[in-house]
């Protein structure tokens, strides 16, 4: 007896029976397309985080300020005033591996356009920063370095502040107070969406460092410094040079701990990356249980089914059926429902993906590679839990399968 003879005889017990073999699959269903779905979310959010961590610009490198220690007592991160504007002219001219860096001091305000206000950051750095950050503008134009060196109150704001005081007029030119202070828009920003940390972006105005510090915070030191390297492999010589150079600078010795924070684009694109890969994991790993469930599902059917045509068994192994065929009509009905039902498991998973999309507003992505695993494993699942009733059935005893009732 062929394969395609078996096969045929196969299908044609699991027609019989056509909504008991739906049933049977429908935990194959489910589970495929909850694995798909999973996946998808955990795929779309390692997407949207790559996104994210590529909005901050190109080769990022941030120095933050070290932690403030006094009396034992040990403040965060970013702290101290460690970061100086002498500290920003070394690492442009003494690191070779360092090709921009910009100045960040921020700032939060109230900003008022006429009868319209608006509460948001206000960041003071340099023409750097915008390029740094690879941030183009949707009209009008950045500040410059003679708005640096004079302190001029103009800024460039950003999308989110141009839609809610302007409501769709260009803000070019228009003046705005901030702190009372007024100050003339030069530029509005391209949009950039959210960050890794869920922020939005675009709500922020952007202004020369030294007006932000001279009328406005009144520091004479550096939030934190944004710097670009040369190219994507000089990042951790870069690293290197701004660290070796801030200590010098600082007076720290040897058994010192840095007064200051080096962090690199990649290391915060990796950490996220982590982070989300660990979800997508744990989503799938979850999600896969229903498809166990699922193959136990299919293990007692087909149990069932071995008990229920024992007496055919008998009669085609007394005309002339091998084991083997027995064996291999019995894991073909189980390998058959599993692969169908992964077949409109992965529909389900792709529409369901679809639908968190377009209800939830989440980002997701459906890859092939999870397709095809959540398939080949559907398959092995038919395989590993139809093998027992198979090997069951092609045991059976043909005398004694004629003479069961």
């Amino acid at each position: 007896m062929g394969i395609l003879d078996i096969f045929d005889i196969a299908v044609n017990s699991l027609t019989r029976n056509k909504v008991r073999s739906f049933l049977t699959m429908l935990g194959i269903i489910i589970g495929v397309g909850a694995v798909i779905a999973m996946m998808a979310i955990g795929t779309g959010a390692q997407q949207n985080i790559k996104q994210q961590i590529a909005s901050l610009g190109t080769n990022v490198i941030l120095i933050f300020p070290g932690s403030f220690n006094q009396g034992g007592v040990r403040s965060g991160t970013g702290t101290s005033a460690s970061i100086t504007p002498e500290d920003l002219i070394a690492i442009q001219t003494q690191c070779p591996s360092v090709a921009l860096a910009s100045p960040s001091v921020r700032d939060g305000a109230q900003i008022v356009y006429q009868e319209q206000n608006w509460r948001a950051s206000v960041i003071g750095a340099t023409p750097e920063y915008f390029a740094i950050r690879s941030w183009p503008v949707a009209s009008g134009q950045y500040f410059t370095e003679a708005d640096v060196r004079g302190a001029t109150k103009v800024c460039v704001i950003g999308q989110t502040i141009a839609d809610n005081l302007f409501k769709g007029a260009d803000p070019v030119g228009s003046i705005i107070r901030i702190k009372k202070m007024p100050f003339k828009i030069v530029g509005v920003l391209s949009m950039k969406g959210q960050s890794a940390q869920g922020t939005d972006q675009d709500d922020i105005i952007i202004a020369p460092y030294t007006t932000v510090q001279k009328k406005m915070t009144g520091q004479t030191y550096l939030g934190s410094i944004l710097a670009s390297a040369i190219s994507e492999e000089a990042m951790p010589d870069a690293q290197s040079q701004i660290t070796e150079l801030l200590r010098v600078r600082h007076k720290l010795q040897p058994w010192d701990e840095n007064d200051f924070t080096v962090r690199s684009q990649t290391e915060i694109a990796t950490a996220a990356q982590s982070t989300s890969q660990v979800l997508t994991i744990l989503l799938a790993s979850i999600a896969s249980i229903s498809l166990i469930v699922g193959g136990i599902g299919i293990m007692n059917i087909m149990l069932v089914s071995v008990t229920e045509r024992t007496k055919e068994i008998g009669i085609r192994m007394a005309i002339g059926a091998t084991g083997h065929n027995i064996l291999m009509q019995f894991l073909i009905e189980a390998v058959v429902l599993s692969l169908l039902g992964g077949l409109i498991g992965v529909l389900l998973g792709v529409v369901s993906s679809s639908l968190i999309s377009a209800l939830a507003g989440w980002t997701t992505m459906v890859s092939p590679a999870s397709i095809i695993l959540a398939f080949a494993f559907s398959a092995a699942v038919g395989i590993f839990f139809g093998l027992y009733p198979a090997r069951k059935a092609a045991q059976l005893n043909p005398i004694d399968a004629l003479r069961y009732e």
